[in-house]
């Protein structure tokens, strides 16, 4: 059982990469845990580790690819009788090639997660925080959500529903005491590149757009969910490309982004 002391984060996609470092910052900061992914081995040692900080790590095991997937969880966490203070969407999957030849099963498997998944967890959970008067939500995004991805078409329009959601949420939620940060991370050392097919791709691989770590990224992103900011873009060049791609003429950034995911 978790403390009545620690407040409780619950943490999506914590079994690597950027989620299981957020439940890092969270665990060093005071929090208890609830961690879900589909593979709970990792979850178990992570768990393990975060006990050094004096956290309490609960385990779910959750596919958030499947439809329901949300509701399951959430209905987990209430049968279990804990209250989530933080939520964090950290979940997410990605896939490259040509819209018209990829999987109609991982482009499924895409929108449920990255985008039912999203937002069915984030409406169970937040009324509970409002009624509260506190609660941090976090989404995991992209700064591929700032323009559109030809080759990565259905992974880019996903990250960009992830941030108009959080971003209007953020603004109806002002004056309640919960509030929503959309992270916004560009190309991160994590295993995502290599399960979405894109860990070859000039995207991932250009010496100009070296991948930031997941422990950075999750350095900066729990200090802005901390600080209430509605949207953090990690890294000065990533915050420029997305600017950039939301900013510069629509026939310049698709060409732009289209030439990114050509194999070296």
């Amino acid at each position: 059982m978790t403390s009545p002391i620690r407040p409780l984060a619950l943490v999506t996609g914590a079994s690597s990469g950027i989620g299981a470092d957020l439940a890092r910052e969270l665990a060093r900061d005071g929090h208890d845990l609830v961690l879900t992914a589909r593979r709970v081995a990792p979850m178990e040692t992570l768990a393990a580790e975060l006990s050094a900080h004096g956290a309490d790590s609960i385990i779910i095991a959750a596919d958030l690819s499947r439809p329901g997937g949300a509701a399951s969880l959430a209905s987990a966490i209430e049968t279990r009788g804990l209250t989530v203070d933080v939520l964090i969407n950290n979940a997410g999957l990605g896939a490259v090639g040509p819209f018209d030849r990829m999987d109609p099963v991982r482009i499924a498997e895409m929108l449920q997660v990255n985008i039912v998944a999203l937002t069915e967890l984030t409406r169970l959970i937040l009324p509970g925080m409002v009624a509260r008067g506190r609660g941090w939500v976090m989404l995991v995004g992209s700064t591929a959500g700032f323009q559109p991805g030809p080759g990565l078409a259905v992974y880019f329009a996903t990250k960009a529903y992830v941030l108009s959601l959080g971003e209007a949420i953020a603004e109806e939620l002002r004056g309640t005491g919960v509030t929503v940060t959309t992270l916004c991370p560009g190309p991160t050392a994590t295993n995502f590149a290599q399960v979405a097919g894109s860990n070859e791709l000039t995207l991932f691989n250009s010496p100009l757009r070296h991948a930031m770590s997941a422990v950075h990224v999750a350095r900066l992103g729990y200090q802005a969910l901390k600080g209430g900011r509605p949207v953090v873009i990690t890294g000065l060049l990533n915050r420029i490309v997305a600017l950039g791609g939301r900013f510069a003429p629509h026939p310049i950034s698709l060409r732009v982004t289209k030439a990114l995911p050509s194999r070296r």
